[in-house]
């Protein structure tokens, strides 16, 4: 659907992970691994989860035929479960329109709490999501809240105010738009900081 080059955000992703020194990031949604293959062939080690075994075993096939696999660990995993990641263990996570998918806002609230649990302090969580000014917006049917289904696809569009309203232990470092494939979807590229844990000293 989205062809076999990388996209333009993980593109944008990777110089972001490689001046912050992050060698190791979780991809959420990796699909068929377009974006997946290219981290690990930049030297980022990618956790790759997907829904479908189909993608998983498309992602596993691809890093056997590119002598890959000590840069790709592959799962099928469903996200609106908790994440099979300890807490604060994670540099990066890395996600192209997933969040945009038909997840509810309970959903959305409840992966990016999850997200955030398992990013180190100072971890990046750098996601897009096709935003209110791309076509589709308010086309179709109307699936509740900000969700259209459009050719039986079914897509949550974001606002800025959106964006922020998912920032809970985050600070966000940029919310660029950019423009993918013919159509063109309209995207924002958002990358949030995970705040570092304050200590508090009791003295007696």
């Amino acid at each position: 659907m989205f062809g076999l080059e990388p996209s333009l955000a993980a593109a944008k992703a990777l110089e972001t992970f490689k001046e912050k020194n992050i060698k190791n990031i979780i991809e959420l949604g990796a699909g068929l691994g377009r974006d997946t293959i290219f981290f690990a062939k930049n030297s980022i080690y990618v956790q790759a989860l997907d829904y479908s075994k189909t993608s998983i075993e498309s992602i596993t096939n691809k890093s056997q035929k590119l002598n890959l696999t000590n840069f790709i660990k592959p799962k099928v995993f469903d996200i609106r479960k908790k994440l099979p990641f300890e807490d604060n263990s994670v540099e990066g996570c890395f996600s192209h329109m997933l969040y945009c998918m038909a997840l509810s806002n309970s959903d959305l609230e409840y992966l990016n709490n999850e997200i955030c649990r398992i990013l180190k302090p100072g971890g990046l969580n750098i996601y897009t999501v096709r935003h209110t000014k791309d076509g589709d917006y308010k086309n179709g049917i109307h699936r509740g809240e900000d969700l259209y289904e459009n050719d039986g696809f079914i897509v949550h569009f974001f606002s800025k105010e959106k964006v922020k309203s998912l920032l809970n232990r985050f600070s966000n470092i940029v919310i660029d738009e950019f423009e993918e494939g013919n159509f063109p979807r309209k995207l924002f590229f958002v990358c949030n900081k995970k705040n570092k844990l304050i200590s508090t000293l009791n003295r007696n």
